[in-house]
């Protein structure tokens, strides 16, 4: 493909706005631009007609099938495909889509995690078709982006808290545009453009991994003797097998309406990353999840795997998901923008102190949205930021806010002075400063960065979280505004007191020092270093009064999120250990024997020849002895305390026992296994080892 044909091929297989508008009759494509736009519902006479053009539309795109395409508590997508053929006559058919079957569908609701919101016997699940994202073709089937609700209504999806996030943002922020003055946005739409970082490896070293297979990521695997540590890699030249593999992946996205833009590697070997322009949140977690997808798809027909494991290999970088989260209006305004007027600078500063004060008060959940076991091996480490919830403005918006904290004028670099007010306020500059990368959430210009989210996780999550707490904020701001005899007296001492109040939440320094973890705990901050000791938290009663205030999920769906998290990783952590004991006895048990008969026939047969085994020989034998036996205790450690392993427990004893047992456990069978893979001869070894693997991809 040359350049000249990606506008013709962009968004071929989408039922984009564009196709709406030129296939539907005028009041059908006037209804759903409603639907989509101010979300009011479809009526049955219009949702037929849709149904009649885009199925017309999906079978000139040679789609013989449908799919109500949702996001189950899971992690990843679910789609049931059914044909749009119907009986006709006597042994033929014809080809129907009803209005029934695009709004609405039927799952079996018991097979998917309910957290306790349903019995096993209450089968009955329902999709709802989501207007807001476009319904596209892939593989032969149309697919229908849809939540997912069990039959009393309760959310079973993470797509239904988004979409709810998203009505309460666009509330509260309306709110405050209103009192600026600005009655002509009739939208305020959080956008998102989400990051991908992820590893390429050689299909034929991956099948030779049962951890890989399994469980994404290596549980065995000695430090290469050449990792990242000259930073080779990271933008260098991509290689021609990656190369081909990333030209097609982007054709693939760009024929679905994906924006993917960047493309380049990443620090560690075998590693990339992949970033799109920025879209509403729904399209873009949507997207997200078809990115993911089409990844490992992409990469099969290349005889190569795509691992978005967060930490798929031990002291070398994890993957995260950069999640860049801004505001627009329906008027393309950045509600971010510190802009260049000061009315803007005064309602740029009133956004900002939101997200301030949101981080601040909700950073359990910030760390809730971004927990996973995976998530967990990467959080902390030298390329991903702390557990520790913290933001970064910059040198100048720092100056700045504490210019207004203490009254004082604040002389920017253009020698303008700065008060607080409406009509005051000269412009702040954009990207003036340098960017901090171990900050968990940044200001990165007109925008924040979330830092901290896995790579294989769902963006609505973070996302819901992060537009739920901020309209909160933006709702408290508003009711003491609206009520204010003097706007600009009440909006100087509602910033001024706000960054009093929050300002322990900034920090601008480097987040992986041991003295940012100390001076956190004296600032009060929480320090919540793994997802079992997050997600305790996310019934706490102010966590319920939010969202139910804000109608994003009820205290039952809270309980259900949290026990479907607990029971996931725990899930996660146990087949690990599973298939640890399984490696260790089947591949490096034999392979240590084998060179121990070995080193031990050479000693033989020297001393049949007269001669004396060398000092090497004996060293080797010793040492290969010593850690050999270490392995067996740890491995017999880790198969008595899998055993107690009881599925009757909670889930809260589960994941509780995987974090304080069962990892520590893997942890020390791990130390042996490696050091032994270290002296071990490479003709004898268990399976691929990291230079096997991270360099496997060669040309």
């Amino acid at each position: 493909m040359n350049a000249r044909e990606i506008p013709e091929i962009f968004g071929t297989m989408v039922f984009n706005d564009k196709v709406m508008k030129e296939r539907l009759p005028r009041e059908a494509y006037d209804a759903v631009r409603r639907a989509k736009d101010e979300g009011k519902p479809l009526s049955h006479d219009y949702a037929k007609v849709v149904a009649s053009v885009m199925k017309e539309w999906a079978i000139e795109k040679g789609a013989t099938h449908f799919t109500h395409w949702f996001q189950p508590m899971t992690g990843i997508t679910a789609e049931k495909h059914d044909s749009f053929i119907e009986p006709f006559g006597d042994g033929e058919v014809i080809m129907k889509f009803s209005e029934k079957s695009l709004v609405k569908g039927e799952s079996d609701a018991s097979s998917f995690p309910s957290g306790g919101l349903r019995a096993t016997f209450e089968a009955r699940g329902y999709t709802a078709w989501d207007p807001t994202s476009y319904a596209f073709v892939k593989d032969g089937s149309l697919y229908i982006p849809t939540a997912f609700c069990s039959y009393g209504g309760e959310a079973l999806d993470k797509k239904t808290p988004l979409l709810r996030s998203m009505d309460a943002f666009n509330k509260q922020a309306l709110r405050i545009l209103r009192l600026f003055g600005n009655d002509k946005a009739k939208k305020v739409t959080p956008t998102v453009g989400a990051e991908q970082e992820y590893f390429l490896i050689d299909k034929s070293v991956y099948e030779s991994r049962l951890d890989l297979v399994h469980c994404g990521r290596t549980l065995f695997g000695a430090r290469p003797s050449k990792g990242q540590e000259l930073e080779d890699h990271y933008y260098g030249a991509i290689k021609s097998r990656v190369s081909a593999y990333m030209k097609e992946l982007d054709e693939e996205l760009w024929k679905l309406g994906v924006y993917a833009k960047t493309k380049h590697n990443e620090v560690a070997p075998a590693q990339h990353e992949l970033a799109p322009v920025f879209t509403s949140t729904n399209i873009a977690s949507d997207q997200n999840q078809l990115t993911m997808e089409l990844m490992k798809s992409v990469a099969n027909k290349h005889d190569l795997v795509c691992l978005l494991h967060e930490k798929p290999f031990a002291s070398i970088n994890g993957s995260g998901k950069h999640n860049n989260w801004s505001i627009g209006t329906d008027l393309d305004e950045n509600l971010l923008e510190p802009g260049e007027t000061p009315a803007d600078n005064a309602q740029f500063l009133l956004f900002l102190t939101a997200v301030i004060k949101a981080v601040d008060e909700y950073q359990d959940l910030l760390r809730i949205s971004v927990a996973s076991a995976g998530n967990d091996h990467r959080l902390g480490a030298a390329e991903a930021p702390p557990a520790i919830i913290s933001i970064y403005l910059g040198e100048e918006l720092d100056a700045i806010l504490n210019a207004i904290e203490s009254g004082e004028t604040y002389l920017a670099k253009e020698k303008k002075e700065l008060k607080i007010g409406v009509s005051v306020l000269p412009p702040i500059p954009k990207d003036s400063t340098d960017r901090n990368r171990t900050s968990p959430f940044a200001f990165t210009g007109n925008k924040f960065e979330f830092r901290m989210v896995g790579s294989s996780s769902n963006i609505a999550c973070p996302n819901f979280i992060i537009n739920t707490i901020v309209a909160e904020e933006l709702r408290k701001f508003a009711d003491e505004l609206e009520g204010a005899k003097d706007f600009n007296i009440a909006l100087n001492k509602l910033i001024r007191e706000t960054i009093t109040n929050h300002k322990r939440i900034l920090f601008s320094g480097n987040n992986y020092s041991k003295e940012w973890e100390k001076e956190a705990k004296r600032r009060g901050l929480l320090n919540l270093k793994s997802t079992v000791d997050a997600l305790v938290l996310y019934p706490a009663e102010k966590n319920v009064e939010l969202f139910e205030r804000h109608r994003v999920l009820s205290k039952q769906e809270i309980n259900s999120r949290t026990e479907i998290l607990l029971e996931n990783y725990s899930n996660i952590v146990h087949i690990e250990a599973l298939t640890a004991i399984d490696m260790a006895w089947k591949d490096i048990t034999p392979a240590v024997i084998d060179y121990q008969r070995f080193l031990l026939e050479e000693i033989k047969l020297k001393k049949e020849l007269g001669k004396n085994a060398s000092a090497l020989e004996s060293r080797l034998i010793d040492k290969l002895s010593s850690l050999a036996d270490e392995f067996a205790l740890a491995l017999e450690k880790l198969e008595k305390d899998t055993a107690k392993y009881d599925s009757s427990w909670s889930n809260l004893q589960k994941a509780k026992y995987c974090q304080k047992t069962l990892l520590k456990d893997m942890e020390a069978l791990r130390s042996a296994s490696d050091q032994m893979e270290l002296i071990v001869g490479k003709d004898f070894g268990a399976f691929p080892t990291y230079e096997d693997i991270l360099y496997s991809v060669k040309y």
